[in-house]
């Protein structure tokens, strides 16, 4: 073996201690942080549910049955209509998210960059208060005799003295702005990268402004869409601070399911077969995404 082949392999031997020492810290702390209470409670969910609600042994599926419904009692639709309201509620914020995060990333690219800075300061900066607070601040806004309630009185929307909250309304309002940010950001990063002479070719040969967004502007910020998409569509599913409080308990999402079973309800192998479904519709909503990113983008950029 030569001298050089020596130094190579000492070299290489140095650059994969340096980089085992660098990623060790962060894969541990993954591991024991993240991956064995995630092995854990996949385990659970498998388990028989005790007198006072702890997993024990042995193994079976009823939890999974009594998710879908079946209980001891016979069928009832009531998780059912649980998953329902989750997928309705994430689905639809996700689509009002998009109506309004389009026009606003798009008016904040085409601002001065020393007002961008403000403007986009403007939209982050609710999202550092506490979402607790944040939902307590709905409530009083939407709460009987405010002035959006007496509004929506006035137009015949609501019943007298009713109020917006709680309801499945002041829930979507909720995930509507609470995400909000999270979908301007990566469209805003989109934008600001906007090819415009495909607009004006567009606009050159005769093309309306909707046709001009679908075919100039939505394929290059589908990278910013699919992004925010992620960020919007799956947390929605499992939120359950904004359903629990601006809901009142009326329009509770799986988030709360799998929490109640895990407080009150004493059922911890039900609340982990609930968590097992939000991980699986996390993994499948991600697969879904990367499909429509190869598809429509045809590049590795598009790809989550």
């Amino acid at each position: 073996m030569s001298q050089v082949d020596v130094v190579w392999r000492r070299r290489r031997r140095r650059e994969t201690r340096h980089l085992l020492v660098s990623v060790l810290p962060g894969a541990l702390w993954i591991f024991i942080f993240l991956v064995l209470p995630s092995a854990y409670l996949m385990s659970v969910a498998f388990m028989t549910n005790g007198g006072f609600g702890q997993p024990q042994m042995p193994l079976t599926l009823d939890a999974f049955r009594n998710l879908a419904g079946f209980g001891f009692l016979g069928w009832s639709p009531g998780n059912l209509y649980t998953l329902w309201r989750s997928i309705f509620q994430s689905v639809i914020s996700l689509g009002l998210v998009v109506l309004v995060a389009y026009p606003v990333a798009w008016y904040i690219s085409m601002c001065r960059p020393r007002l961008r800075a403000i403007m986009l300061l403007a939209v982050v900066v609710p999202s550092w208060t506490n979402q607790v607070i944040r939902a307590f601040g709905w409530m009083n806004l939407l709460s009987p005799g405010t002035p959006l309630s007496t509004l929506a009185e006035k137009m015949g929307l609501i019943a007298p003295n009713m109020g917006l909250f709680p309801s499945d309304f002041a829930v979507t309002l909720g995930l509507v702005y609470n995400f909000l940010p999270f979908m301007v950001l990566p469209l805003y990063a989109a934008f600001e990268k906007l090819d415009h002479a495909q607009i004006e070719a567009a606009r050159d040969l005769y093309a309306s402004p909707l046709r001009t967004f679908f075919v100039a502007v939505l394929p290059q910020t589908l990278p910013g869409l699919l992004a925010g998409s992620v960020l919007v569509a799956i947390p929605a599913f499992g939120m359950y601070v904004i359903p629990e409080l601006l809901g009142g308990g009326r329009s509770q999402m799986l988030g709360n399911l799998v929490a109640s079973q895990f407080g009150e309800a004493a059922n911890w192998p039900l609340g982990a077969a609930g968590a097992l479904l939000m991980l699986l519709a996390t993994l499948l909503g991600l697969v879904i995404l990367r499909r429509m990113g190869r598809r429509l983008g045809g590049g590795t950029e598009m790809v989550i």
